[in-house]
């Protein structure tokens, strides 16, 4: 007897014969086959089980969105090169490596079974997209299009981006819907815009059903301390805030106080990670319903200012923020703010965390712990 499809082949025979069949030889039946997926009781290896493979999911917002998923009983593997994510963030496999590598995504795909891909990896800081836009159309787009290809190749079919408010622009009208006409002001946005029209094309012409999550500020952190946010370079203003709170900086900067805004500094919605997470779960559950190319906003629909932000620091922290102020950066929009009513709509999105008080007391409780600032308190009390 000789039985060997191929993956694909195999894949194929289960969904035609609905997760199970029999092989026989001189008409007689020698085997039985059964889909993993269909019989989850069969206990097969890790290795056989079906997974959702999380690009740059040692990053901020990646290492959150992983744990999600174990939450829901997911098996999830990682790919990240750790350029700016740690190998610590994660408790699954996680292959090291670059989307630029292809021989690596094929070796990825054909050694486990990948059921859908969650695509964070990518370069996200507006300011170096203006200086280097080269390193964005590579990272977020030739990159982006080789895992898609991988994808095509070996059959997946389900895909959550993350995508970005910095699409829009800068809007004529607030909040912002996602109709929206998308006119982004940097390279960033561009990339982020660029890859969202490839994948409504490879939904038309590969099957490959997205959903597109364009994220207002994630910002926060885990409520038990266990994840948060830590770039090397770190340019989100909450954390950059919270630093001088520490003392880590001895100022921040305000880029801009000359917006049309109510107290002249920019305005943004800021969205809880755990929140940005969650809302992940919600479009793959999407996917298993429904086929197709859909997208959207992840934000409250709620804005706060740069100078209400640092406010609200200083009010949870009980702590001076030293400020100065500085020109606008290039690209920078004066106000994001979501309209959500899509994602609630649709996939049911309702924000647990997302008040601002919230989101900083978390983000605080995390900078705590990353600069052991609880044991240096104990130590000056101790040695007072």
């Amino acid at each position: 007897m000789r039985f060997m499809p191929t993956f694909q082949e195999l894949e194929e025979l289960l969904k035609e014969h609905d997760g199970e069949f029999l092989v026989f030889d001189n008409e007689r039946p020698r085997l039985v086959i059964l889909d993993p997926k269909k019989y989850d009781n069969l206990g097969m290896g890790s290795q056989h089980r079906s997974k959702i493979l999380v690009t740059g999911g040692a990053g901020y917002i990646g290492s959150h969105t992983v744990k999600a998923l174990q939450k829901a009983g997911h098996d999830v593997l990682v790919i990240d090169d750790l350029s700016t994510g740690s190998a610590a963030s994660v408790d699954c496999q996680l292959v090291v490596g670059s989307l630029s590598n292809q021989e690596l995504l094929k070796q990825i795909f054909s050694q486990n079974r990948i059921e859908a891909v969650l695509h964070f990896a990518g370069s996200i800081i507006v300011e170096e997209s203006v200086l280097n836009p080269a390193k964005y159309f590579q990272n977020n787009v030739v990159c982006g299009l080789n895992l898609l290809n991988c994808m095509v190749q070996f059959g997946v079919k389900k895909f959550i981006y993350s995508s970005s408010a910095a699409v829009y622009g800068n809007p004529q009208k607030v909040p912002i819907k996602e109709d929206t006409p998308c006119l982004p002001t940097n390279p960033y946005g561009e990339t982020k815009l660029i890859f969202e029209k490839i994948l409504k094309w490879y939904a038309e012409t590969h099957d490959i059903s997205s959903v597109v999550l364009r994220y207002f500020n994630a910002a926060g952190a885990e409520v038990d301390g266990s994840l948060g946010e830590n770039h090397p370079v770190e340019t989100h203003l909450i954390p950059k805030v919270l630093q001088v709170a520490a003392k880590q900086e001895a100022v921040l900067s305000i880029f801009g106080a000359d917006y049309p805004t109510p107290d002249g500094t920019a305005v943004r919605d800021y969205i809880h990670v755990v929140d940005l997470a969650k809302a992940h779960i919600l479009g793959l559950d999407k996917l298993k319903q429904e086929s197709g190319h859909f997208v959207y906003n992840v934000g409250t629909g709620q804005g706060h200012s740069v100078k209400e932000i640092i406010d609200a620091v200083m009010e949870v922290t009980g702590k001076m923020v030293m400020i100065e102020q500085s020109a606008r950066r290039p690209g920078d929009p004066a106000a994001l703010v979501a309209d959500a009513g899509k994602i609630r709509d649709e996939l049911g999105f309702q924000p647990a965390h997302s008040d601002i008080n919230s989101i900083i007391s978390s983000a605080w409780n995390w900078h705590k712990k990353l600069y052991n600032l609880e044991k240096s308190k104990n130590l000056e009390a101790e040695t007072a």
